[in-house]
């Protein structure tokens, strides 16, 4: 076992981006309400190329190869401690090398069993309930989540290295599981948290963690409001203009695009037109400034706060101070 980190037979999570930022948006509630420690970063070398550069202003920006981080978490109880991993992206090659790193790094932290989350894209409608689907490398693994309210994914595959990593876990003989969010596949380009919070709510059951999801669970009613009025405005639009020249081939036209407010005013992708820093008004600026502050004492805050960030579209220009605020602050392991 890893003589830097000594833990209490730990839960292990893996997550990086995918549709409705089910994975990832359910990893960074982890890490914020658990008031998780960064404890490492892997060195995206070898792993990663620059295939285009940003340019603002004319200026060349310089790049940065995506990060990959793990999280710690302890138990106040004493029952079972917890590792998040997080990837900003997945690897262009050597996808199964990298995940038999990741294997091997947890196994040296007494895990024995590792979870991943993801979105699976279906015909649902934001007013309906989203289910979870597991799969897991053995039968006694799956049979565990009996009681729990999950759908069997009896058949298909688990791309990318949500999948990848649990096929390196069975080979390295560990228990590994995937639970899979279901998202309206209709809006699988915007975040989903409903399917976030649901995942996360079989996960805790699962491993036995208590987690505080009012947050989540407010912002999935609020987008789920949302994205259930747009796709009535669609409806109708479609029934209105059955017939015309483009419309059976788009459903789509400048009065139901999802990507412009409603009638409330409510963005439906949650996400501003800012995109820079610079950009951003002395109210936004102001605002993420304040939640700094509350984060900075209270990381249970801190998913608000990256939330504001993603809704300006900054979060990776504020990303190394977002996530110095889980630096850890006394040592790590003080006790035997």
């Amino acid at each position: 076992m890893n003589k830097e980190l000594r833990l209490n037979n730990p839960w292990f999570v893996a997550v990086w981006p995918g549709m409705g930022h089910v994975a990832v948006s359910a990893g960074f509630y982890l890490i914020a309400k658990l008031g998780m420690d960064l404890h490492k970063e892997v060195s995206p070398d070898g792993l990663f190329d620059i295939d285009h550069v940003e340019v603002v202003d004319g200026i060349i920006q310089s790049t940065e190869l995506p990060r990959n981080r793990y999280f710690v978490y302890r138990d106040p109880n004493g029952k079972r401690d917890g590792v998040v991993f997080i990837g900003e992206a997945q690897p262009s090659v050597g996808k199964y090398a990298f995940c038999n790193e990741i294997i091997s790094y947890a196994k040296e932290l007494g895990v024995t069993e590792i979870t991943t989350f993801a979105a699976m894209a279906t015909h649902m409608r934001p007013e309906h309930e989203s289910r979870v689907f597991a799969a897991a490398t053995d039968e006694v693994t799956l049979d565990s989540f009996i009681q729990l309210e999950t759908e069997v994914l009896k058949d298909g595959n688990i791309s990318g290295l949500n999948g990848v990593l649990l096929g390196a876990a069975a080979a390295a003989q560990l228990h590994g599981s995937c639970f899979l969010g279901e998202m309206p596949s209709i809006f699988h380009q915007f975040p989903y948290p409903k399917a976030s919070l649901n995942v996360l709510r079989v996960f805790c059951d699962a491993v036995g963690l208590t987690l505080d999801t009012k947050e989540l669970e407010e912002q999935a009613e609020t987008m789920d409001e949302q994205l259930s009025k747009w796709l009535r405005r669609l409806e109708r639009s479609m029934q209105q203009r059955e017939g015309e020249v483009g419309t059976e081939e788009t459903g789509l036209d400048e009065d139901v695009n999802p990507s412009e407010e409603t009638e409330e005013g409510f963005d439906i992708g949650s996400v501003s037109s800012a995109g820079d820093s610079n950009l951003l008004s002395n109210q936004d600026q102001e605002r993420i400034e304040l939640l700094f502050d509350a984060a900075s004492t209270d990381r249970s805050k801190a998913y608000e706060l990256k939330r504001e960030l993603d809704r300006l579209q900054v979060f990776k220009q504020y990303e190394n101070r977002f996530l110095d605020l889980f630096r850890q602050q006394p040592p790590l392991d003080s006790a035997a």
